[in-house]
């Protein structure tokens, strides 16, 4: 009886296992869809025949839609929605069921004012717009934690469900000043600094007389347009950054114990300019099981750095997260045509899993009425419509053997505060980390954003861009990398300030200089020095040279390196003298390399390329430039020609393309911004 039992509880096991990988290795194209700008039942049934007919196998609906579902307090209303899920399980559509915490409905706002916006003058904000919400409010929480348990108690085990999306875009939206705000602010203070004598010492209370007595004087870091000093500014900023990360989590636990076997996704727009909060808490907690985003590349066919760009994106999003990717917004509006296929291709290359246009209809009311979708205001569908159907019936035949699972060797850091506490610099910490992750976009390299405080460093190459903020974790660990035998490179702004956001006050890079070999003694500015240049440079052009070679680049400043040990590699060498400004120490097993400019390209890549082979790191494949690929397994490959002429690909032996059932021998050559799918024996 016991071994029936056993074997039974086997065999399920099996299936749900087999299930699960069924599910994972496939790719999904579909939709975002809104139900409820129009309950007409027939054409929402007309909508799903043609998603249908399309080969979707997803759609993302409730975005933005909390009082659809709950139109006045206590009030929830499923019943309308419950036909379009059921609709949707008929036809073999998986839904993302968006929990919209954001933004609250007017009834609630309307129940507790303090939820309101209020601007840095003290103004209080009508809710005109989306995300207009005090999320820490501890009202807004309860609401919208009360909102989370009707919707995904009701919907756990509806057999359309593939996923819950937790939010839409966490980091946008204006950030609140109110008197709420600051009382929960000191609240965050007193737990971190525990007295006043400690928050002057980090705050350097004893400049221009701000000094804080008591907690009850703190104020908030701005004054309408006045900034306040940079102490203050990253402590706010990390209070807010708290209080969204630690809302998010409660709503992933809320939702993980109601559903405890439904995916988790966001859009998770944490970088935008409003509110950038530190989304790594999220990714680094294992809690979020599908890390998604909007990819929107532009318009353009032709050009590359909106793909780039939105690429980035994933990364930054992704960090090291080894579980498939989802774009849950993916463009349409005027996209040149195939230039939407074209992005959906160079995703793939990147761990992506989904591609769900935004939008299905173009839109008839509210702030997106003009943005256009795959059907035009009347119902019909248009060219982009055409191209997500052909974009399916292609994922379709290459499904099984994606989502693609990269292997990166190198490791490129994040670091929220030091975003923050570089705002005046010439080049944010933003900026240098996508300049390194640029490099490896065009060498077809898998290459991870880490926040290293999180991070096992276990890679072959670390790269530390413009990492401002250097605290005892993050600067121990970095050490300990090198000294074990791995290889750092580390930019110009960085290892500058403390955790506090305050200048070292000893040797920089602040606590690493032992590790580097050098001490950063100042930074000059590029174009009034360039009044010496011996080769009459202007503005901020600079020549640097690396091992005999020179190239031009640019930069607004330049440190000053004076060497404690490590050897000179690369110098400028276009100013009234030669000025060290590439360095290599060894220290332990490993080397750490300090470059002393923004990251750039024109004077990291020489430098890569000899790392690369030196450290044994994996190349990507040999392609011509304008082609990005990626080798998917042993036997497959996927290229994407994104230049305007063909490109002819080396190749051995035969292969087939599984994408259009070709029969290749040897080389073969692949159409202006065509993709191609292809096993070799």
């Amino acid at each position: 009886m016991i071994t029936k039992v056993y074997k039974t509880l086997f065999l399920i096991g099996v299936f749900f296992l087999s299930s699960f990988l069924s599910q994972a290795q496939e790719l999904y194209v579909g939709s975002n869809y809104h139900p409820h700008d129009d309950r007409n039942i027939e054409k929402i049934k007309k909508d799903i025949q043609l998603m249908k007919e399309a080969g979707f196998k997803s759609v993302r609906m409730g975005h933005l839609a909390w009082d659809s579902y709950e139109p006045s307090e206590g009030n929830f209303d499923f019943q309308w929605f419950d036909t379009v899920m059921d609709l949707m399980n008929k036809a073999g559509i998986k839904v993302i069921l968006d929990i919209a915490v954001r933004p609250a409905p007017i009834w609630l706002h309307q129940k507790f004012p303090a939820i309101d916006i209020v601007d840095s003058s003290g103004n209080k904000l009508y809710p005109n717009h989306r995300y207009m919400d005090d999320i820490g409010d501890p009202n807004y929480q309860k609401y919208a934690l009360r909102y989370t348990e009707a919707i995904t108690k009701h919907y756990a085990k509806h057999p359309a469900l593939l996923a819950f999306g937790i939010d839409n875009e966490s980091g946008d939206g204006p950030i609140s000043y109110s008197e709420s705000a600051r009382e929960r602010f000191i609240i965050w203070l007193k737990k971190k600094y525990n007295t006043a004598e400690n928050l002057n010492k980090a705050w350097a209370g004893q400049r221009w007389s701000r000094r804080i007595n008591d907690f009850e004087e703190v104020g908030l870091p701005m004054s309408g347009s006045i900034v306040g000093a940079p102490e203050r500014v990253l402590d706010f900023r990390r209070f807010e950054s708290d209080e969204i990360n630690e809302f998010l989590l409660k709503v992933l636990d809320k939702v993980n114990a109601n559903a405890p076997d439904v995916l988790t996704n966001t859009n998770a727009w944490f970088y935008s300019a409003l509110r950038y909060f530190d989304y790594s808490e999220i990714a680094y907690s294992g809690k979020m099981t599908r890390h998604g985003a909007g990819f929107y590349p532009g318009n353009s066919l032709i050009t590359n750095w909106g793909v780039m760009n939105s690429s980035f994106g994933i990364s930054r999003i992704q960090f090291e997260s080894k579980n498939p990717f989802w774009c849950s917004e993916f463009t349409t509006m005027t996209a040149v045509p195939n230039s939407i296929r074209k992005s959906a291709y160079a995703t793939l290359m990147y761990g992506n899993q989904m591609v769900c246009g935004w939008t299905w209809q173009s839109m008839w009311a509210g702030e997106e009425q003009y943005l256009q979708g795959m059907l035009d205001w009347d119902g019909v569908p248009n060219r982009k419509y055409d191209e997500y159907k052909q974009m399916a019936t292609e994922f379709n035949k290459i499904g099984k053997y994606f989502p693609y699972k990269p292997q990166p060797e190198v490791g490129m850091a994040f670091s929220f505060p030091s975003q923050i506490a570089s705002s005046s610099f010439p080049m944010q910490q933003d900026d240098q980390l996508q300049s390194c992750w640029n490099l490896f976009y065009y060498r077809n390299m898998d290459a991870n954003v880490v926040e290293i405080s999180k991070s096992a460093l276990k890679y072959k190459l670390l790269i530390v861009p413009g990492v401002t903020v250097m605290d005892e974790v993050t600067a121990t660990k970095i050490r300990d990398f090198v000294k074990n035998g791995g290889t750092v490179i580390m930019t110009s702004n960085s290892a500058l300030v403390d955790e506090t956001g305050q200048v070292f006050a000893s040797t920089h890079p602040g606590r690493l200089s032992d590790v580097f070999g050098i001490r950063i003694a100042s930074f000059e500015e590029t174009e009034p020095f360039n009044e010496i240049s011996r080769k009459s440079y202007k503005g901020r052009k600079l020549e640097f040279t690396y091992k005999g070679k020179a190239v031009d680049t640019e930069s607004t400043r330049f440190d000053v390196i004076d060497l404690k040990g490590a050897e000179v590699i690369g110098s400028i060498t276009s100013l009234d003298k030669d000025y060290p400004i590439m360095t290599s120490n060894k220290y332990g097993k490993g080397k750490a390399i300090y470059v002393g400019l923004p990251a750039d390209g024109s004077v990291l890549n020489p430098l890569l390329d000899e790392l690369i082979d030196e450290l044994g790191i994996k190349k990507g494949p040999n392609v011509p430039s304008g082609v990005m690929a990626r080798q998917i397994d042993k036997n497959h490959f996927l290229y994407l020609n994104i230049s305007g002429e063909p490109k002819e690909i080396p190749m051995k032996g035969k292969s087939t393309s599984i994408l259009f059932d070709k029969k290749y021998n040897g080389n073969f050559s692949i159409p202006p911004y065509e993709p191609e799918f292809i096993e070799v024996k």
